[in-house]
């Protein structure tokens, strides 16, 4: 076997272009009629039900989408809702792409840049994670003041497309400050604990290691995860707001003498998805 058996045309993957995101966004306009969207809602873990809550919604499946990748992660419905949702225009995500299911970061953000083409000016990213910061407890919500990223290549990686946005975005306020202090002030009225921090990604899908966790801590982050970070880069270089929460599901590694498990972040994110989504709404009916 020689590098060339590795390394086959069939094994590069071409970046997407701009007549891609047409395409995908011309056919799901023709479902729509005159409906277009001022808002994306990307839900994580235990918030998917939020769709269901749609108004006059139009169901589209990601499998009827050109170019559209599978949503295979538990409890991803994979499709897209769109209809109204408490008097604001929404498609809702149900089910996201994740890196860790052998998609690129291209992949995982190719559904925002589409949105964006729909009409939609403000995204709305929610995730499950580990809390880093040991002041903060199962359970807790975090806004997202700010992100890490230290992996992989960027959503932008390859020719840019000028259409979208310029070749070397700003990054300094990708979670919207506006939006972060709206945020802050639903919280206060609904009497819900909001803590404020910074979200580091990571690629999955194995959980963080505790020296990788400590290693998060020092660099500065509050909470680790597998999302979030592909889609509000391509997000924020195609000029959405973006308003980012997540929740602290579990302790992160090391900080507990005890084993992680996908099952434990699945039953939290069900078990404080009533303070979730009555933030997530609460936020939407402010916009």
């Amino acid at each position: 076997m020689n590098k060339s058996d590795f390394f086959t045309a069939d094994a590069v993957k071409p970046h997407f272009t701009y007549d891609d995101y047409c395409e995908s966004a011309d056919m799901i306009a023709a479902h729509l009629g005159d409906f277009r969207p001022e808002v994306l809602l990307l839900l994580g873990s235990g918030l998917g039900f939020l769709g269901d809550r749609v108004e006059a919604r139009t169901c589209v499946s990601y499998a009827d989408i050109p170019h559209f990748r599978a949503s295979t992660a538990p409890g991803h419905e994979g499709r897209f809702v769109f209809g109204e949702l408490r008097g604001k225009r929404v498609a809702v995500m149900q089910g996201r792409m994740h890196c860790y299911e052998g998609y690129t970061m291209e992949d995982a953000a190719y559904a925002c840049r589409v949105i964006r083409l729909l009409g939609a000016k403000t995204m709305i990213v929610t995730n499950a994670a580990g809390a880093v910061n040991t002041e903060y407890s199962a359970g807790d919500l975090m806004l997202i003041s700010d992100h890490i990223k230290l992996f992989d290549f960027g959503p932008l990686w390859g020719p840019n497309i000028d259409e979208f946005g310029t070749r070397f975005p700003d990054m300094s306020n990708v979670y919207s400050p506006r939006l972060r202090e709206l945020a802050k002030e639903v919280a206060r009225e609904q009497e819900l604990t909001l803590r404020e921090g910074v979200y580091m990604y990571f690629p999955g899908p194995q959980f963080e290691t505790p020296a990788e966790v400590r290693a998060a801590r020092i660099l500065g982050a509050d909470a680790v995860g597998m999302s979030t970070v592909p889609e509000a880069i391509a997000a924020a270089h195609c000029g959405y707001e973006i308003l980012g929460v997540t929740l602290c599901a579990n302790m992160a590694a090391g900080v507990l003498p005890q084993p992680l498990s996908g099952e434990e972040v699945n039953e939290m994110a069900e078990q404080y998805a009533p303070h979730f989504s009555s933030l997530i709404l609460g936020c939407l009916e402010r916009l």
